[in-house]
């Protein structure tokens, strides 16, 4: 699999361009997911703020391409892809899996002098809480198990042999990066960080996202939600409006550089 490289669109989706936006929200999904997750989201958002979707290969417009199952290098492709982004400030946003990503994403561009102007965690405990997995080394019972304890993944995909068989790789494959995954040791993150939870998330509670706090400089907020792992399902509208709020407004015309 090639890296990314500038002007490289592989690697994100632009669900509604904003030429002009002031500020970029990158972001990534849970494991087995695709960019798809998050086009409901530019709808919702105000001008001044452009959404690029990460989308992994092995998945959705990318189903040909060979899945990355070392979640270091992941985070290296996804950091190179933000490279011609970082002329404006960027946050990033990420659920469960993709929370890691996002931590490990901005960790990545602090060590190259940018500091993202948000990061936001979803669905994930704090680093110090991590946990390694076997889901990945389990048949495609125990895989498909482990999808419906979770939600959020349709049961037509599951209860279908040949859909399974679309879907399945793509969800081992990330959950082999991700359970093999540890946490980089690195300084607390220069930018402010909100947590983001449902009260009934069986592989989060809110204690565990609070501990989120212990890795940033700046600001902390949580943010708790009705529902379960996947919370983000049902509450969309109010996750991405607690977002935006986060962000800020468009600055004034005399506030720009």
């Amino acid at each position: 699999m090639r890296a990314a490289t500038a002007g490289d669109t592989t690697w994100l989706r632009r669900y509604r361009p904003v030429p002009h936006a002031e500020t970029r929200l990158v972001c990534l999904p849970h494991a087995g997911g695709g960019a798809s997750s998050f086009r409901r989201w530019p709808a919702r958002l105000p001008a001044h703020l452009e959404l690029h979707a990460v989308q992994y290969p092995g998945r959705e417009d990318r189903l040909t391409d060979s899945c990355v199952t070392d979640f270091a290098r992941l985070a290296d492709l996804v950091t190179d892809a933000l490279t011609p982004l970082l002329d404006r400030p960027l946050a990033l946003f990420g659920h469960s899996m993709g929370a890691a990503l996002g931590y490990e994403v901005a960790a990545r561009l602090a060590r190259r002098g940018f500091t993202p102007a948000h990061l936001f965690v979803s669905g994930l405990p704090a680093p110090c809480h991590h946990r390694p997995g076997t889901v990945h080394l389990g048949d495609d019972e125990a895989l498909v198990a482990e999808l419906r304890r979770l939600g959020g993944t349709d049961d037509r995909a599951l209860d279908d042999p040949e859909l399974r068989a679309v879907v399945l790789p793509s969800v081992r494959a990330d959950y082999r990066a991700f359970e093999t995954h540890r946490p980089a040791l690195v300084p607390p993150l220069g930018c402010p960080v909100t947590g983001l939870v449902g009260v009934a998330d069986p592989t989060a509670s809110p204690a565990e996202v609070r501990d989120w706090a212990h890795h940033t400089r700046a600001a902390f907020a949580l943010r708790t939600y009705p529902g379960a792992h996947f919370y983000l399902d049902d509450v969309h509208e109010t996750v991405v409006a607690d977002v935006v709020a986060a962000l800020g407004p468009a600055r004034r015309v005399s506030d720009l550089p």
